[in-house]
């Protein structure tokens, strides 16, 4: 387990802590439509982003903005994942035009909070964490924010995404 903070209190994060080389484990989230989606659903270089919730200022800041980055990046694909309900996210995407981010809800099983070390014990949300995984599903850049509240680097995020294969 590892600490985080949100607005500055202690909190534990529950789950495997991720490095740079390690393999990303496997998960199993709900899509939009409610459907169960894995690992295997993915490929390419993929940005993983974890978020307390969408319908939040930090939250909704972060994911506009890899919105309209990633756009410009080819063979990148974006996920962020939250414990939002699938109703709710594909609400929110529909209310702020966001198309090229996919969003996945870990509601249900919390597989992709503790397959990363992202979930929130004592709120039972998911941290704000940002992972790039290569080709062959080898982690290629992590951040854990200490600070939930806070901002990912969004420059070290989409290099490393850049320079992934």
């Amino acid at each position: 387990m590892a600490n985080v903070k949100f607005n500055g209190e202690g909190m534990t994060l529950v789950g495997k802590i991720l490095n740079v080389g390690d393999s990303f484990s496997d998960f199993t989230v709900t899509t939009n439509e409610l459907k169960d989606f894995t690992l295997s659903d993915t490929k390419g270089v993929r940005i993983f982003l974890t978020v307390p919730s969408l319908d939040t200022p930090v939250c909704n800041m972060e994911v506009k903005k890899f919105n309209e980055e990633v756009a410009k990046l080819n063979g990148v694909t974006c996920y962020t994942i939250s414990m939002d309900l699938p109703f709710a996210q594909s609400r929110w995407c529909g209310n702020e035009g966001i198309k090229n981010v996919i969003t996945l809800s870990d509601y249900k099983y919390r597989s992709f909070g503790e397959a990363t070390g992202s979930y929130v014990k004592e709120l039972g949300l998911l941290a704000r964490n940002s992972f790039v995984v290569d080709s062959q599903g080898k982690v290629t850049f992590v951040e854990y924010l200490e600070e939930i509240t806070n901002e990912p680097s969004y420059g070290k995020v989409l290099e490393a995404a850049k320079a992934a294969k």
